[in-house]
């Protein structure tokens, strides 16, 4: 399928590796020129290096924490003027006990998960409502609309995005410019392997990764009976970033294999 994409210029921040780093891929298949971020500057450039000479494309590799302001700045530097916006952020850490909570990871949370996209929402959408034309994905996390007790650190900041998301949506879809969510759900990705030790030691768990992986699944159990890998994600995320979708607005759409039973 021809997305109608090539030659724009996209950022995908937060692609060097898992969803990000997949939906990077399709947008460099579909021809892009592409801008990925992440804080890694090691994985990051090796990321920018393997799509480039995958798909013959050019990839700019920007370090940056996108939580912060000097890192936003980074991008807005490097690119000033996005055609396609997508955003996906390290998942956080199982928190354990909610009564462990902090202020403190409340406030890396909001500032991450919420703020941090927010901000470069907010900086892009006036040039794409000047050219007419803009898209924006956030792949965020079904436990936004998904209430789970030990993604405490997950679920909260991105409910506020997803309704940040739809507000603004509505007010600037006759511009021409969509956003849209994706909210996945558990994924075979770098960042759930590097959670794992986090989520034996939230439940308490034998530090047998065997045990602990039949425990997660008895948890949280999957209707199409595996945890997702990147691929399954990927190609609706470029569709959404497509002339394809401009008729989609305001959307979360959840990829969970069916594990979240609600019917909106």
């Amino acid at each position: 399928m021809d997305l109608q994409i090539k030659g724009k210029n996209a950022i995908m921040a937060g692609g060097s590796a898992g969803l990000g780093r997949a939906t990077a891929e399709r947008l460099a298949e579909a021809g892009v020129n592409l801008f990925i971020t992440a804080r890694r500057e090691e994985r990051l450039r090796k990321a920018a290096e393997e799509i480039s000479a995958k798909y013959n494309t050019t990839v700019t590799p920007v370090v940056a924490d996108s939580s912060t302001e000097d890192g936003r700045q980074a991008l807005f530097d490097a690119c000033p003027n996005p055609d396609i916006l997508s955003i996906t952020i390290k998942p956080p850490a199982p928190n354990g006990s909610f009564l462990k909570v902090t202020p403190e990871m409340w406030r890396d949370s909001v500032e991450t998960a919420l703020i941090g996209p927010v901000e470069i929402m907010r900086h892009y959408i006036p040039g794409m409502i000047d050219r007419g034309w803009g898209r924006i994905v956030n792949i965020a996390t079904f436990s936004a609309k998904n209430p789970m007790i030990w993604r405490l650190m997950s679920g909260p900041a991105r409910s506020a995005l997803i309704n940040y998301t739809a507000s603004v949506s509505r007010e600037i879809a006759r511009h021409g410019v969509t956003i849209n969510n994706l909210l996945p759900g558990i994924f075979r990705t770098e960042g759930m392997d590097e959670s794992f030790d986090a989520y034996v030691d939230a439940f308490g768990l034998e530090r047998d990764r065997e045990v602990a992986m039949t425990h997660f699944l008895e948890n949280n159990k999957i209707p199409a009976g595996f945890m997702g890998e990147s691929e399954d994600l990927a190609p609706m995320a470029a569709l959404l970033c497509s002339p394809l979708s401009r008729f989609i607005v305001g959307q979360n759409i959840v990829i969970d294999g069916g594990q979240h039973s609600s019917i909106f």
